[in-house]
């Protein structure tokens, strides 16, 4: 399936002021960086948050791609193409941007799974790394302890910024098509129930820019396994998904497509809506619709914003971060 136009509304968001997106998101800039909000979020003067996009970092792609080769981006990923000074730096100004100098980066080594870690108590420190260190395995992490900005990396998959305003804890998740189909977001819920008393009505969630239904095609083995484990499924993927989703394997017989020999038509895909699939299961959690705000950015559509392992293959990864101010500086 074809993207849609990648660059054409790029003039109405590079290096300007705050833009409105729409559905409760909007565009700041601070400290040279363009930040993607979730205005509910923004609001509450004990979190910081945001969503990065792809400029206004150190980093340089050197690839094939002749316009990007005087490009600096802000990749906040330690990839290969990258050199590691570059990544620390560009944390470091992601950091000031969100005027969380003083919070401690907490990343994850994301493995498509669904781990969430507990974050806080003895596991803190004041030391703000921006390097890799000792990172955990998972692709969730949950914390009620001022100080930290708990960070999920991605690059199509799916953000999710969790809050729960009544008992002033959060979560940052990542979700791709293998963590949305283990419920990942819905096992962060349940574990800041479990660990905070957090009941799911009072939880806001932010659902950030990722690979949109316009861009994201899967195959017949992804379309069983979701046929599989949710009754509605089939409202996440467009009309190819039941016929995909019942087949053993498609094209068996490779003669029978009156294809030239050695030439088999290659298998049918279906679109899958990773947000609104995560949208649902949020509901199921126990979350209030009117609390869930999906941005609708798509990845791979908007080039010039986001990095998208899709479009690119070598690219670099964009951060989305959550935090609770210290006590001293909320109200």
């Amino acid at each position: 399936m074809k993207s849609r136009d990648r660059n054409g509304d790029k003039a109405k968001f590079a290096g300007a002021g705050d833009e409105t997106v729409g559905n409760g998101w909007r565009f700041r800039r601070s400290g040279g960086l363009t930040i993607l909000e979730c205005v509910p979020l923004a609001r509450l003067d004990w979190i910081v948050h945001g969503f990065s996009t792809r400029g206004g970092g150190i980093s340089s792609l050197l690839a094939s791609r002749e316009e990007e080769k005087s490009a600096r981006l802000l990749n906040l990923g330690f990839t290969d193409w990258d050199a590691r000074k570059n990544v620390m730096e560009n944390r470091v100004r992601w950091l000031k941007a969100l005027n969380a100098e003083d919070f401690t980066l907490r990343p994850l080594r994301q493995v498509h799974s669904d781990a969430i870690e507990l974050v806080g108590g003895a596991d803190s420190s004041p030391s703000r790394p921006v390097s890799p260190g000792s990172v955990r395995s998972g692709d969730g992490m949950i914390s009620n302890q001022p100080g930290l900005l708990l960070s999920v990396q991605t690059a199509d998959c799916l953000p999710i910024l969790l809050v729960d305003s009544k008992q002033r804890s959060i979560a940052a998740i990542h979700a791709g098509w293998r963590g949305t189909l283990q419920r990942i977001a819905m096992k962060a819920v349940g574990k800041m129930r479990m660990e905070f008393g957090t009941r799911p009505e009072n939880v806001v969630a932010a659902v950030g820019p990722g690979i949109g239904p316009c861009c994201y095609e899967v195959g017949y083995e992804v379309a069983r396994e979701f046929d599989s484990q949710f009754a509605d499924a089939a409202l996440w993927f467009d009309e190819k998904f039941e016929r995909l989703a019942g087949d053993e394997e498609p094209n068996p017989l490779p003669w029978l497509t009156m294809a030239p020999p050695g030439h088999p038509l290659p298998p049918p895909r279906t679109s899958l809506n990773l947000a609104a699939a995560n949208r649902s299961i949020l509901i199921r959690a126990g979350l209030r619709a009117q609390y869930i705000f999906l941005c609708g950015l798509c990845t791979s559509c908007r080039g010039d914003l986001f990095f998208s392992y899709r479009n690119e293959k070598t690219t670099g990864r964009l951060l989305n971060s959550v935090g609770m101010r210290p006590t001293s500086s909320s109200s």
